[in-house]
Order: structure tokens, then C-alpha cells, then sequence
């Protein structure tokens, strides 16, 4: 007997919480029953390459059991009329935090306060509070109804559950959203490990940066390493990470620049990420999918900026435009690119309650109907290793949702939720199917049609007839009125018309669905892909196609050599090196040839002191020579076209002056529109910077009890780095000395980054640029150097290098200073304009440098500045701004000069490079053309069309739109500290 009348009591009971455990007390009758449901006429997408139709699903104990055809039923079965309707897998969230508590408040950081530098949690963890790897999610999962009800909602019927809080975040678990008690919705106590960049609530300062975050994680890795060689210490942190290694590792990101940042430490240490992106990758595709990553994609639509007035349109963003145009193509692009990926709710409170129709937006977009449900479904199994879910063949979980229509049509509507067997409705389903049925009454039969228009049910007939029709739905009672004579009622049960007694022979049977239309996906229209820039801002527009030669005719050619200024000279450059440089060369040679007549050619300008290009530019631990500034170069800042268009070629990018020892630089040339690692110069030497003065001894705050407070305690903390890192050298000389048996039985040290690299300082692998002002304190860095037997590089700023500049010749430095700034603070007070003269007439190597993002835009007339202070010729004061900074870079046998063999960093003035008139023409690097002032006014003429464009487009588009915030790009110096959450200034923590 099929029994179709539990219909009713299992929509009332389904999802209800009262299932008794298996180890639990009974109170009352055990109800041990196995109920079989039977759904018929379904269409079911098994997966998402694979669609029955018109079957019967058979779910017995939670599982798919069985699929049969011609509408058979099982015996006993609890059968249930699904005509109509579209079953598909469950989707699968890879980012959730359904069932744990909210983790507590990151605490606001304040550089004027007192610091926090070690760890507030008790117990045995590791000593940084942002490493909680032994963290397990499981522990603290206490199922919540209404979370779990708003992720049913939107289509999921199982997340990956992890606390959002820290750098290593511990593990997750993999749930089942079903409202059952946690023992029965826990499918994997440890499905994941987690990590980030953000160190979420620690309360500690370090890391308060981005490359700290990252200097941490390496740490912290070589550290677990360490940890199972010793015996010296416990740590649960270091001990969960050993032994959670083989569970799939989930990697959160801010931005696309963190995605490749996360292949670097991958590739460091073998491991393997799953990446949950900002959905920002379309902004850097090719080297997002370069990685070779699986990601986990959120589906954020960026809003269009508002603009209600000509002055809005002024102020708006280009590529906050861009965003709002290109971001829908973001699951498109990398699907055509072969990456592997999952799907989750955009990062944004709607994110849940708008899902679905997000998701049809990334198929309008052009990402096909299969892959977003492999995204949803079969890619979060397979990286969770579960065979069990994502899928409904046989043997699976029966874990799906029910829709009225195919899941991508725009009106589709999720009406059940099915978890481990159990169903939840969510939206409720029309009693009768649409579509046309046949009427018997008495021994008439009429074919009419059934519909319903905002829920309200119409009868209209099939042909033409003199007889009216009237119907109504009260629940599950359904009256019909035949030519307005008396009603008949039925109760509609299972889909089908059952007539209730009455004194007419009458009956109403389906006979076939209604025809919806449905666009297939060659039907729909699928939006072109807009253009996209490289790198994503406005000026990314800038064609940089430069052939592999290029001939400059008939320019004044200033080498920096011993030929010295050449005039009516060609220069030929191929493959991006300086081939040839003579008089008459013949076009032929060339591929481009640039009529150069009039114009001045030199080498490219090398800014010594930058900090351009960063997303952060300070870490506060007294030593921070573990961090890096080659982990937060930035490609797309604008800054970096800028400084092309004032002649600048290549820059050192370095740590701020938070720090007597900061983090290691980075080198750069200004190739605009590359990864972040194609920007840093390919063998350069390493570089350091350290810090003297009132920043790095915390001057004006008060409350400050971060060791040093005064200038000899800065002395002290180089003086016991350096110390430090022979003891650590020594160590690991004596332990790599001994022999192979001798090691088995001794345990390694433990690998340190930060000694590692202040040993390479005194072993002359690693050099030093310092920022200084006062002459004790040049006088005191010297001094230590020499005891130590190493030579400081470069003392940078070195406003007060005038008076010690005999001494920096003797010791072997060099000196990288300002033109003309002076008088902003107190220690800079006895700063001269002569200062740079005064130091290159003495023989100092002698750089003019910008520490600007403005300043660096023109150098050549910061150099100039030195003729008028302190006489120098303009060959020698050209040099500051570019031979003399490629020597204290290490550079100068590549760079700084025009020489055949020397990379072809060029750089085409319009006037004297001196002179206050000269606009750079051209800016070459690496023999490819980036900046092209002939071209600058069609090309910000494309920019300004397209924005216009842009903003009548999101207009139309009658979208929600953001309100235009009116903040400035920040721009970065040696005292900028970036936090999650502001840009803070060393002095005070004001905004900078």
C-alpha cells in the first residue's frame, strides 16, 4: 500500500530535532523504523554532467538507494509526486563559520600607546598569539537552526566550518546543515587547516603588516620542522601543525596580490593551497592562474560608484568603474583558463539572501551551467576527499535541493531542502501541476488548462466550448464550479484531484506539464568580455608593445661614461640591451627607429629611496630583517606609471624606519603592467634597511616600553644582533661539521630568518642602507661596523653627512641624501642645501634620492639643485640620480650609464634632463617603451570616453550603487604603518 497521506505529517516533522542517538537514554517507546521515500516524475541532476528524467528517487536510511523508471514505487514507500521538479546535489560552502562562536574583536592598534610584545594566552601554545593551529572547530561546533536554515536556503546542505580568526587558524570541520544535535551533523571533526594572512584578534603588535604576516608563516613553518628534532620545549601549536599535514590546507586572501603571495610560500615549502580568493582575480588573471592553484571563488559583485553630479564624475574612479563592469566575468575568464574552482557567497552581509541569483549573473556572464554546479557541487567533494556528497548516484548522501523550474532560469524557485533523507521545505510548492489535464463530468470530458499567477489558480479550456470553469485552492481543498452550478470539491493530495462525495460522477486527471519556456544555453545571450587593463587602473590602457629593436637617430647622447655627452648619435638597443652606439646607423637595423633630433638621451633615473609600489612598508619587532619587501611590491600602484613619466627606471622599494634593523628591500625596475616578481631585477644583491633617530627610539611616545628608548640603546640592539647572529653561525658551522652519525644523534639548531639574515650583514652578503641624520650616530654605525669587520653600504637621508664625510670615505660608505628637505623635524635641523656636494666633492659616492612618491616624479631637477648648491657639473650632477645610485645598488655594471652591453634603460628628454623645462619623451626599460608622452593625449582621451561610458552604463543598469568615499590613494614613507584596518604615522599614530 503506497502511503501517500504521510505526506502531510512528514512536511509537518521533517527537520525537527528529536532524533535519538544511538548512545543516548530513552525516555519512552525506541522508534525504530526504517522509512523508504519514494519521489516520482522527477528530473534529476545527478551531477553535472548527468540528468535522469522523469524517474523515482529512492532514499532509504539518508541515502540514495535506488533509481526507478515508469513512475514505479517500492512497496511501502512514502511516495511523494515531485512532477515538476529539478533535484540537484546539495551545494557544498568551503568557507563557512555556521555553528561557532563569534571570535572576539581585533583590539585597535595604536602606535602612540604602549606595545604588546608577547603573548596574552595562557598555556603551552605558541608564543605568537596569531599561530592558533591548535585550534579544532569541532570542539566549539554547537549546531544554530537559523544559520543553518539561511545557508539551506540559499542551496547548501553541508559547509566546511572554520574559525575566521588568526594567521594559522587551526582546523575545520565538515557539517551537515541538517537541525539535528552536533553528533549527528559533524561528518569530519578535522575535514581542513586554515590559514591567512590577518592575524584576526591577536593582541600582540607583531605582525602588524603584511610581510610580517608572511616572515611569520615562514617562521613558523621552519619552526614545526624544528619541533619534532627537539626535546627541549612543548608547543600545542607547532605539534597540531606536524600533525594535521595530510588534511587539505585552505589559504584566505584579501586580494589577488595575497594569491601569488601564497604560491611563494607553497613553493618554499611544498605544500599545497586551496585558496579562497577576494574574487578579484580577473583584476591579475594570467598570473593568478599562472599559480596553478585550486581556488574557492566568492561571488562579489563590486556596486558601481554613485555619480550625481558633474563633479562625482570627476572624482570617480576609473577602475572602480571597471570593477563594477568586469567583476561578473571574474568565474568566466577563469574557467576559460582551465582552473580548477569552488563557489561560495560574496564576501558581504547579502552575500547569502542574494546567492542564487549572483550565481545565474556568473552564467548570464558567460560561465556555463556545468561548471557552476561542479563549482557547487563535485569540486568542493573532491577537495574535501568525500564520496559521499556533491553527487546523487547511488550510495550518496541525500543531500539535494528541489527547484520548480531548472536552477538557472531566472524564475526558478528552491522549494526543498533535503538533508541525510530529511526534508525541509523552504519556499511552498503549488498544490496541482501546471499544465493540461482532462475534466469528466458525468459523461462529459473537457480538456482544460491549469495555471497559477501569483499563486492564484485559473482554469481555461483547451478548445471552444459554451461551458465556464471557476476554481479556487484553499490549502489542499480544491472547488470547482462548472457553469455556475453547485461546487465540487476535492483534496488535492500528492498532486493529484481527489473528489469528495457528492452527487456527480466527476474526476480530473493530468495529462501533461505546461510548456515553459526555457533558454538552453546556446539560446541565451551570453555578454561579450569588456576590455581589461594591465594593470588594473586607468593607465593600464597604455599599449607597451615595443618591437625587439629600436633605433634612436640623432640624439645628444649623455652616457655617463668617459665619451661623455655625444652629439648627433644613434643608439641602437635589441633584445633589451644597448647594442650599439655610434653616428649614422642604418634604419635597416631596426624595427622602430625614433627620430631623436633636439632631443637629449640618457640612462633611465634609479631612485635609491622609494617606497612606491608597496602594500606596506613598516613591521614593528625591533629586528625585522625576517621580513620582506619583495613580498608586497605592488604592480598596479599608479605611482609607478609616474614615475616612468618623470624618467625613472628602476627604484630600491624599502622598509620603513619603525626599527634599528628593518626588513630586507627590494629591488625594482618600473616595468608597468608585470606580476610582482617580474618587477624585482633579476641577480641584484641583497639589501637592508636599518634605522637611526628619533623614530626608531619611539621620540614622542611616552608610554613606549619597547626596548630602546635612547640612542645608545640602539647601539646596544646592533651591537647584540650582530653578536647573536655569530653565536648562530657558529652553531650551525659546528653542527654541519660533524659527522653523519654524530648528527643522527644531535638535534639541529633552530633555523632563525632574522639571524640568518643579520649574519649575512656581517658576512657581506647583505647590505646595508641606513637611515640617518646626526653625526654621533653615523659616527656609532661606523664604529659598530668596524668592530664587527663589515662596511655599511649607504647611509641614506644623511642630512648631516657634511660633517662626518671624511670619516664615511675612510670607512668605505656611501651616501644617498635630499636636495633641498630639511627643518620637518628636530634632528634635521642642521641640515645645509651643500650637504650632497660637500659629500661627492670629498669622493663619497653620492646619490640624490626621493623617499616620494611626488619628489620621485622629478629627480633630474633634485639633481640639478646640487649646481646651484655646492657647483657641480652637470655630468656629476647627473650621476646622483643615476650612475652613482646604481653603484651603491650593486647595479652599475647593468645600469646607470648608456654602454653597448648595459640594459637599454633609456630615457628620451625634450630638453637639457636638467633643466626645470624637460619632460620625459620617452621612458624605455628593458628595451620595451612604458611611458610614450605622444601617446599620453590619445590615450587619456580613451580613459576619459570610456569612463563616460562607464558611468551612463551603471546608470541604466538601475543597480544599488556606493557612495563615492572621499579618500585619496594613501601615499607611503619611511614612517607610514599600514594595520587592517588604517595607515597610521610613527610619530603619533595620526593618519598620514
Amino acid at each position: 500500500m503506497k502511503k501517500t497521506f504521510f505526506l502531510l505529517l512528514i512536511s509537518f516533522t521533517a527537520g525537527a530535532s528529536g532524533t535519538q542517538l544511538p548512545t543516548g537514554t530513552v525516555n519512552g517507546v525506541q522508534d525504530t523504523r526504517h522509512s523508504v521515500l519514494a519521489l516520482t516524475h522527477a528530473t534529476v541532476h545527478v551531477s553535472p554532467e548527468k540528468t535522469l528524467k522523469n524517474v523515482t528517487v529512492v532514499i532509504e536510511d539518508g541515502r540514495i538507494r535506488e533509481y526507478l523508471e515508469n513512475s514505479s514505487v517500492p512497496d511501502h514507500a512514502v511516495v511523494i509526486n515531485y512532477r515538476d521538479m529539478h533535484i540537484y546535489p546539495g551545494f557544498i560552502h568551503l568557507d563557512a563559520e555556521v555553528g561557532l562562536p563569534e571570535p572576539a574583536k581585533r583590539p585597535p592598534f595604536s602606535w602612540g600607546g604602549p606595545e604588546t610584545l608577547q603573548t596574552t594566552v595562557d598555556g603551552a601554545y605558541n608564543t605568537n598569539e596569531a599561530i592558533k593551529a591548535s585550534y579544532r572547530a569541532a570542539d566549539d561546533f554547537n549546531p544554530s537552526q537559523k544559520a543553518s536554515r539561511e545557508l539551506r536556503e540559499a542551496g547548501f546542505t553541508s559547509a566546511l566550518t572554520h574559525r575566521h580568526d588568526g594567521i594559522m587558524r587551526g582546523t575545520g570541520a565538515l557539517v551537515s546543515l541538517a537541525d539535528e544535535p552536533a553528533q549527528l551533523t559533524v561528518l569530519a571533526a578535522q575535514a581542513s587547516q586554515h590559514w591567512s594572512f590577518d592575524k584576526g584578534a591577536s593582541k600582540q603588535d607583531y605582525p602588524v603588516s603584511l610581510m610580517g604576516a608572511v616572515a611569520l608563516i615562514r617562521q613558523t613553518l621552519l619552526d614545526a620542522n624544528w619541533y619534532t628534532q627537539q626535546n627541549q620545549m612543548t608547543d600545542l601549536d607547532l605539534a597540531a601543525l606536524n600533525n594535521n599535514t595530510t588534511l587539505p590546507h585552505f589559504f584566505s586572501v584579501d586580494n589577488w596580490q595575497q594569491t601569488l603571495l601564497t604560491q611563494k610560500i607553497s613553493d618554499e615549502f611544498g605544500l599545497t593551497f586551496v585558496v579562497k580568493t577576494a574574487g578579484d582575480s580577473y583584476q591579475s588573471l594570467n598570473p593568478v592562474v599562472n599559480t596553478g592553484q585550486t581556488l574557492i571563488v566568492p561571488l562579489n559583485y563590486p556596486k558601481a560608484p554613485e555619480v550625481n553630479s558633474i563633479l562625482d564624475s570627476y572624482h570617480v574612479e576609473y577602475s572602480d568603474l571597471k570593477k563594477w563592469q568586469v567583476a561578473p566575468f571574474n568565474t568566466r575568464l577563469l574557467a576559460e583558463k582551465g582552473v580548477r574552482f569552488a563557489l561560495v557567497p560574496g564576501d558581504n552581509k547579502k552575500g547569502l539572501t542574494t546567492f542564487l541569483s549572483d550565481l545565474r549573473k556568473a552564467v548570464t556572464h558567460g560561465l556555463s551551467e556545468q561548471t557552476a554546479l561542479a563549482a557547487l557541487t563535485t569540486v568542493p567533494a573532491t577537495i574535501l576527499k568525500r564520496r559521499d556528497i556533491g553527487h546523487l548516484e547511488k550510495g550518496a548522501r541525500a543531500d539535494f535541493i528541489a527547484f520548480d523550474q531548472p536552477i538557472f532560469n531566472d524564475k526558478a524557485q528552491l522549494k526543498d531542502s533535503w538533508v541525510y533523507g530529511e526534508r525541509m521545505e523552504i519556499n511552498p510548492r503549488l498544490p496541482l501541476s501546471e499544465g493540461n489535464y482532462t475534466l469528466t463530468l458525468d459523461d462529459t470530458s473537457h480538456q482544460i488548462s491549469v495555471h497559477f499567477n501569483k499563486g492564484q489558480l485559473t482554469l481555461k479550456p483547451n478548445q471552444d466550448t459554451d461551458h465556464t470553469f471557476q476554481a479556487k485552492m484553499d490549502g489542499q481543498l480544491f472547488t470547482l464550479i462548472v457553469d455556475e452550478q453547485s461546487p465540487l470539491m476535492a483534496w488535492v493530495a500528492d498532486g493529484q484531484i481527489k473528489p469528495l462525495p457528492t452527487d456527480r460522477d466527476w474526476m480530473m486527471t493530468f495529462i501533461q506539464q505546461s510548456e515553459k519556456v526555457t533558454q538552453s544555453d546556446s539560446e541565451k545571450t551570453v555578454k561579450d568580455i569588456p576590455n581589461i587593463p594591465n594593470p588594473f587602473t586607468a593607465y593600464g590602457l597604455a599599449n607597451s608593445a615595443t618591437p625587439d629593436k629600436v633605433l634612436f637617430k640623432h640624439a645628444t647622447v649623455w652616457t655617463n661614461e668617459d665619451g661623455g655627452v655625444l652629439e648627433n648619435t644613434d643608439v641602437l638597443v635589441v633584445d633589451g640591451r644597448i647594442k650599439t652606439i655610434a653616428q649614422d646607423i642604418a634604419d635597416n637595423k631596426a624595427d622602430l627607429v625614433i627620430d631623436a633630433k633636439g632631443k637629449y638621451l640618457t640612462s633611465g633615473i634609479i631612485d635609491e629611496h622609494s617606497h612606491i609600489a608597496l602594500l606596506s612598508v613598516n613591521d614593528v619587532a625591533v629586528n625585522s630583517s625576517m621580513v620582506r619587501m619583495q613580498d608586497v611590491v605592488n604592480p598596479e600602484d599608479v605611482n609607478i606609471y609616474r614615475n616612468l613619466a618623470g624618467g625613472v627606471t628602476a627604484a630600491q622599494l624599502l622598509h620603513g624606519s619603525a626599527n634599528p634593523i628593518g626588513g630586507q628591500s627590494a629591488l625594482v625596475k618600473m616595468r608597468w603592467g608585470v606580476s610582482p616578481q617580474e618587477m624585482l631585477i633579476d641577480g641584484a644583491d641583497g639589501f637592508i634597511k636599518f634605522a637611526l633617530g628619533e623614530n626608531v627610539k619611539r621620540s614622542r611616545n611616552q608610554q613606549s616600553v619597547r626596548y630602546p628608548l635612547t640612542r645608545m640603546g640602539v647601539e646596544q640592539v646592533y651591537r647584540d644582533a650582530f653578536n647573536e647572529a655569530q653565536k648562530y653561525q657558529t652553531a650551525w658551522d659546528d653542527y654541519n661539521n660533524l659527522s653523519r652519525s654524530k648528527k643522527k644523534k644531535t638535534s639541529p639548531p633552530r633555523r632563525d630568518l632574522a639571524m640568518e639574515a643579520t649574519a649575512e650583514v656581517i658576512n657581506q652578503e647583505r647590505f646595508i642602507s641606513c637611515h640617518s641624520y646626526v653625526q654621533s650616530e653615523i659616527s656609532m654605525l661606523i664604529h659598530v661596523a668596524d668592530d664587527f669587520d663589515f662596511k655599511v653600504n649607504t647611509f641614506t637621508h644623511i642630512l648631516e653627512g657634511y660633517k662626518v664625510a671624511d670619516q664615511m670615505k675612510a670607512h668605505g660608505v656611501g651616501a644617498s641624501t635630499f636636495a633641498d628637505w630639511w627643518a620637518y623635524k628636530w634632528e634635521v635641523n642642521e641640515a645645509i642645501p651643500y650637504n650632497a656636494a660637500i659629500m661627492d666633492q670629498v669622493g663619497l659616492v653620492t646619490a640624490i634620492n626621493s623617499d616620494s612618491a611626488e619628489m620621485s616624479r622629478r629627480l633630474n631637477q633634485e639633481a640639478a639643485k646640487t649646481i646651484k648648491y655646492g657647483g657641480l657639473t652637470e655630468p656629476e650632477a647627473w650621476k646622483t640620480v643615476t650612475l652613482n645610485p646604481a653603484k651603491l645598488l650593486h647595479l652599475d655594471d647593468r645600469m646607470g650609464s648608456i654602454k653597448e652591453g648595459k640594459d637599454a634603460d633609456l630615457v628620451l628628454w625634450s630638453d637639457k634632463p636638467l633643466s626645470i623645462y624637460a619632460q620625459a619623451v620617452k621612458t624605455m626599460v628593458d628595451g620595451v617603451i612604458y611611458f610614450d608622452r605622444d601617446k599620453l593625449g590619445a590615450l587619456e582621451k580613451t580613459i576619459a570616453a570610456e569612463k563616460t561610458a562607464l558611468i551612463k552604463q551603471s546608470q541604466a543598469s538601475g543597480e544599488e550603487k556606493k557612495p563615492q568615499a572621499d579618500v585619496a590613494q594613501p601615499t607611503l614613507h619611511c614612517d607610514s604603518l599600514i594595520t587592517k584596518d588604517a595607515i597610521l604615522a610613527l610619530d603619533n599614530g595620526a593618519e598620514s
